[in-house]
């Protein structure tokens, strides 16, 4: 079975709760191909079919993540905290949480993936640190995925109302021209 790097999905900046369920599915996408990919170490180099989709995941991770991260806590997190409750602000604070322990998995995922990809293998430590840290980002997303998707969207949703969502539209749009 190959691997899949898959269709780009894009619901526009008029939709940023849609946007961001989107980069969602990209992030769940490129985790399953980094998790196989690791499963099969195993002291071999990878196929030219599996370099290119870590290098498109790892890609993804470096600047899609980082938009990802800069759209909800520099435009959707402050509006939400400014108009939530106790416990929505501590739900916040846990998603920031997850975006800088993300940022440090990614980094060092990143490193593992370039190192076998330019020297064709791994020793048998970092196979074990690369799968490792590659189910800790996984388990870390699906967490952070389930509680946006399940309290922080519809919460936003409850709390702004459409003119503020489309002015968060805009701010998305404006940082990525």
């Amino acid at each position: 079975m190959g691997i899949q790097i898959g269709a780009k999905l894009d619901s526009g900046f008029d939709d940023p709760i849609g946007m961001l369920k989107d980069c969602h599915r990209r992030i769940e996408h490129f985790l399953q191909i980094l998790c196989v990919v690791a499963e099969r170490a195993a002291g071999r180099a990878m196929t030219d079919e599996e370099a290119a989709a870590v290098k498109s995941a790892l890609h993804y991770f470096r600047h899609g993540g980082e938009r990802h991260t800069e759209d909800e806590e520099e435009s959707l997190f402050p509006r939400l905290r400014a108009e939530s409750t106790a416990g929505a602000l501590e739900e916040l604070s846990g998603l920031e949480n997850d975006h800088r322990d993300a940022y440090d998995l990614h980094a060092a995922a990143d490193t593992l993936y370039t190192v076998w990809i330019e020297f064709g293998a791994l020793s048998p430590d970092d196979e074990q640190r690369l799968l490792l840290i590659t189910k800790q980002l996984q388990h870390l997303y699906e967490e952070h995925i389930q509680v946006e998707e399940q309290i922080v969207f519809p919460l936003a949703a409850g709390i702004l109302d459409s003119r503020a969502i489309a002015d968060i539209g805009c701010e998305f749009r404006k940082r990525r021209e």
